[in-house]
């Protein structure tokens, strides 16, 4: 996986409309300016609506889950790159039909698809979506007023890299916008609160006398594509209580030598489960790379695959982090939490890997 792989007319809103208060969250200024208009903060940008965006189109499976969890399935007309999540977003979200979006393009989103759709906002980020190389930028989508709605996790520094804030304020910011935006306020911030209240369980486990290092490997051969200290899996593994062997990375989803997974000497390795490499070709990857091959967690196999909208910035990166808790017990690495994952990923037949929880 990588993040440069990995918007139906307004309706008319009376100007009466109710105004939207913000719904308090970390990282997140939203308000009401004007008769029914909504604002919110996005990348350090006001962005503002008229009233609730009625018409959504939302690009990935982490970007799909936070429109889902955020309570705008109905709003939701488009989507874009769902494929490979869909079993996963159906096991997370039963009762939102999501057999039944509209998907549209291929595996990338094009300007053309947007521009066809035609919807008030477009949900999309940085690598997610936006590309220059494929011709799609939000300023694109201005000029044919669409309000571009950009992934917080995908917000850009002053030298171009991605990430202007810790991965839990990333999310909880977009959710709570997102909720704002779509008139779900309510919706959001109790997925807001239920991953808080995991993630204070998480952090008060039990831990050992040593606190375990993971690295995360999307994919790979001649590099380790991977995620530094903007990107979910920070959240992820410091909510468990283990040590992001890339945590000095200043940014999200990024490419990594060899030779910093060797130095890192991990106690587990985690997997993005994601077309192109497979986990059985991951392995085998490691297994053959003289800076990997001796490595304990190789030797001993201690391997984690994931799917990829577990990883990328979305509510599944609380049940990320309770997986991870788990794979840590089983590996003898921490304590028993009796703290148990709340979504059942081993229903997922065509996940490979993770006998141990089978």
């Amino acid at each position: 996986m990588t993040t440069t792989r990995p918007l139906a007319l307004l309706a008319t809103l009376a100007l009466s409309a109710p105004t939207l208060a913000a719904c308090a969250s970390e990282g997140s200024s939203g308000s009401a300016s004007g008769a029914g208009a909504i604002t919110v903060q996005n990348c350090g940008e006001d962005v503002t609506v008229d009233g609730p965006v009625t018409e959504l189109y939302a690009y990935d499976g982490g970007i799909i889950s936070i429109v889902l969890a955020a309570g705008a399935r109905d709003e939701l007309v488009a989507v874009t790159g769902m494929a490979r999540d869909q079993d996963l977003l159906e096991l997370a979200y039963p009762d939102d039909r999501v057999d039944e979006l509209t998907v549209v393009g291929d595996e990338f989103p094009t300007l053309e698809n947007v521009l066809a759709v035609d919807p008030q906002m477009m949900f999309a980020g940085y690598g997610y979506g936006f590309s220059e190389a494929r011709n799609l930028l939000p300023e694109m989508l201005t000029e044919h007023d669409i309000t571009p709605y950009l992934l917080s996790e995908t917000c850009r520094q002053d030298d171009g890299a991605r990430g202007t804030m810790d991965a839990w304020t990333a999310l909880t910011t977009d959710l709570t916008n997102i909720g704002e935006l779509t008139g779900h306020s309510d919706t959001a911030a109790a997925v807001v609160d239920d991953i808080e209240e995991r993630r204070a369980a998480l952090e008060a486990a039990p831990r050992g006398d040593e606190q375990p290092t993971a690295f995360l490997f999307d994919s790979g051969t001649d590099a380790i594509f991977t995620s530094g200290s903007f990107g979910g899996p920070q959240a992820i593994f410091d909510t468990a209580g283990i040590t992001n062997a890339t945590a000095e990375v200043d940014d999200t989803w990024t490419e990594v030598g060899w030779e910093t997974l060797a130095a890192s000497d991990p106690d587990v390795i985690f997997f993005v489960d994601y077309p192109g490499q497979s986990y059985e070709d991951k392995v085998a990857v490691l297994r053959a790379n003289p800076a990997s091959r001796d490595l304990d967690a190789v030797r001993e196999e201690r391997f984690v695959n994931l799917p990829y909208a577990m990883w990328v910035s979305g509510p599944m990166n609380i049940d990320a982090a309770e997986w991870v808790r788990s794979a840590m017990e089983h590996f003898g690495l921490a304590p028993e939490s009796g703290i148990e994952p709340t979504l059942d990923i081993t229903a997922l037949d065509e996940l490979p890997g993770n006998d141990w929880v089978r």
